[in-house]
Order: structure tokens, then sequence, then C-alpha cells
């Protein structure tokens, strides 16, 4: 035990000590001050002893490893130890008290007594210790998963940015031998997008708007490369701009659009930016795919978005494809409830 729970066993048991001697002293019924005793003995005995029980199984025996066993070896040995001390707290008062020895008749009202007044005294304690336990362990498994979830979001983000910096300096390298000016304008667009990711990295969302903006620098780098072959279309009511999304979450989008298609001058990729009523945005594509051995089977970047966004909503991240299109509508936020 700690010195708290010392300390407040020393005291009751004090108080007991000068309860019982005052009745003592009194002119008082010897049945008054027997009873009263023996209740102030029993309840002090059965809240310092059960604590001492929960105390030891809490060490030796703690929930989280023997769950049931626990829980029925201790209400057992709580019941039976409670049982014990109405019996021993009976026996001694009444051999200090009286000089007649207990009867049966006596010995089986006291119990039936005892397990009426104290037997729910300690049903009461072990639920609560029980409920108090539960609870913990609730918090404690709710706070790891957090953790755990936190811990996988922040893994998604940081692959943001090595994936991105590999892209576009394939397409940097690219272009330097073709045009050195058009490679240092790419270059000079790069470092502000990079910026911009590099700002938004310690954000778990940000305003559609933000991103949006973010998308029109991006678009500025894939027309260095593509030129008219990639034809970007916008139909955004302005209410739903300062709803919420994960950062990079659209450019993730248009980068796989480009990755598995086929872009020419006689079959642009036309993309569109679209919300569906209030709940979804829309990022679709003309569908002109690529020959399988020449594509990258990776679906990384749908895997990637759909786990960030389950950290922050149970609506699905849907993907739509056609013949002729393809589409993929990932959820607006409201702050509120995320």
């Amino acid at each position: 035990m700690n010195r708290k729970n010392i300390l407040i066993g020393g005291i009751s048991m004090v108080l007991l000590a000068v309860l019982i001697y005052y009745l003592w002293q009194s002119d008082v019924a010897p049945a008054v001050y027997f009873t009263g005793g023996w209740i102030a003995a029993v309840l002090i005995l059965l809240w310092s002893g059960n604590r001492f029980i929960t105390i030891q199984f809490d060490k030796h025996f703690p929930w989280l490893s023997y769950g049931n066993k626990r829980f029925f070896t201790h209400l057992f040995l709580g019941i039976l130890y409670s049982l014990i001390i109405i019996n021993l707290a009976y026996l001694t008062f009444k051999a200090i008290f009286t000089s007649e020895p207990p009867t049966n008749e006596q010995l089986i009202v006291m119990n039936v007594y005892g397990i009426i007044m104290f037997i729910p005294v300690f049903s009461i304690y072990f639920s609560l210790h029980f409920l108090q336990y539960w609870k913990k362990s609730e918090l404690n498994a709710e706070k790891f998963k957090k953790e755990n979830i936190r811990t996988q979001l922040e893994s998604l983000k940081n692959h943001l940015d090595p994936h991105f910096l590999f892209n576009n300096l394939n397409i940097l390298s690219s272009l330097i031998d073709k045009d050195k000016n058009l490679s240092k304008a790419f270059l000079d667009n790069f470092a502000e997008v990079y910026r911009t990711i590099l700002r938004s990295k310690d954000e778990d969302l940000i305003p559609l708007d933000e991103e949006l903006n973010f998308i029109k620098s991006y678009m500025a780098l894939l027309k260095t490369r593509f030129e008219d072959m990639i034809i970007f279309t916008e139909d955004i009511e302005h209410k739903f701009r300062m709803k919420m999304v994960p950062p990079m979450t659209l450019q993730m989008l248009v980068e796989n659009a480009i990755k598995h298609n086929v872009i020419s001058e006689r079959k642009p990729l036309h993309i569109l930016f679209k919300n569906i009523e209030s709940e979804y945005f829309s990022v679709s594509n003309t569908l002109n795919k690529r020959p399988e051995e020449l594509m990258d089977s990776s679906r990384s970047g749908l895997d990637n978005i759909r786990r960030r966004y389950a950290y922050f909503t149970q609506l699905d991240v849907k993907v739509i494809k056609t013949d002729t299109h393809f589409e993929v509508r990932v959820p607006l936020l409201e702050v509120e409830t995320v």
C-alpha cells in the first residue's frame, strides 16, 4: 500500500477506537455499541483489505494479461474475504462485549444481515474499480490508435516529397539537352512549386482554394513539357473553395493521369476539376491508356490518398471508370467534422 492508504487506514482505526471507548464509557445499551462497532470495523476492514487485494492483483495478475480469469478470481476472493471479515468481526465483538457465545441462529442472522449490508458495498467497489480500469484501457487504446494512425499519416505525407521530386527531376533532365532556356524556366517554376510543398508539409488539411492555386503553379511545369497537349478545365462553385482536402491530393491525381495515359497532339489529355454537390470534388481525365507493358502498374498514388482520407473521414474515395474517362472523387471536408 502507498502512504495515502496507510494514513487513511490508521486514521480510521483511531476513530474506531475512540468511538468504542466513548460508547464503553457512556450509559448506552450494549447492543448499540456492539452493532455500531461491528459495522464500523467491518467497513474499515472491507475497504482496506479489498484495496490490498486489488493492488496485489494489479501487480501480479493485471487485467490486460489475464482478463476473464482476473475478473472471476478477484470477485470470488473479494466475496470470500468479505464473509470472513464479517464473521471474524462479529465473533470478536461478541467476545469483547458479551459473555455468551453466539448461537447458530445468531450466526445465521448475522451472515444474512452482513450479506445484505456489506456484499453490495463490495460489489459497488469492485464494479467501480473494473469500470475505472476499462475506461482507462479504452482511453489508452484510443490514444495508441490515434498515435499509430498519426505515424502512418506522417509517413504518407513524407512519401510525397521524394515521389514528386523524382518525377520532376526526370522531366528537367529531359529538357536540359533540348532547350536550356526552357529548362531554366522549368527549374524556376519547379523551385516555386517545391517551396509551396515545403510550406504545406506540416499541414494535415488545407483549403481547396489553396490546393487549386498550387495546381495552377504545377500546371506551368506541365505546360513546359507538354505545351497544348494537356488541357485543364475548372468548374468549381466558389462556396466550396474553403472546404478542406489533404495537401497534394490534386497534384497526385493529375500525376496519375499523366503517368497512365498516352499524351499526343492528336489525342491531348483533358483534365477537369469539378465539385460534385457539396461532399465531393472530382478530378476526371480522358482515357487513352498506355499499353500495359509501358505502364507503371503501381497504384501507390490512389492508395496513399485513400489512407490519408481514412484518417479524417469515413467517406470513401470513389473511382469511376468508363471507356472514355477515368474519374476520382475525393471528399470535401469541413474542419468541425474532422
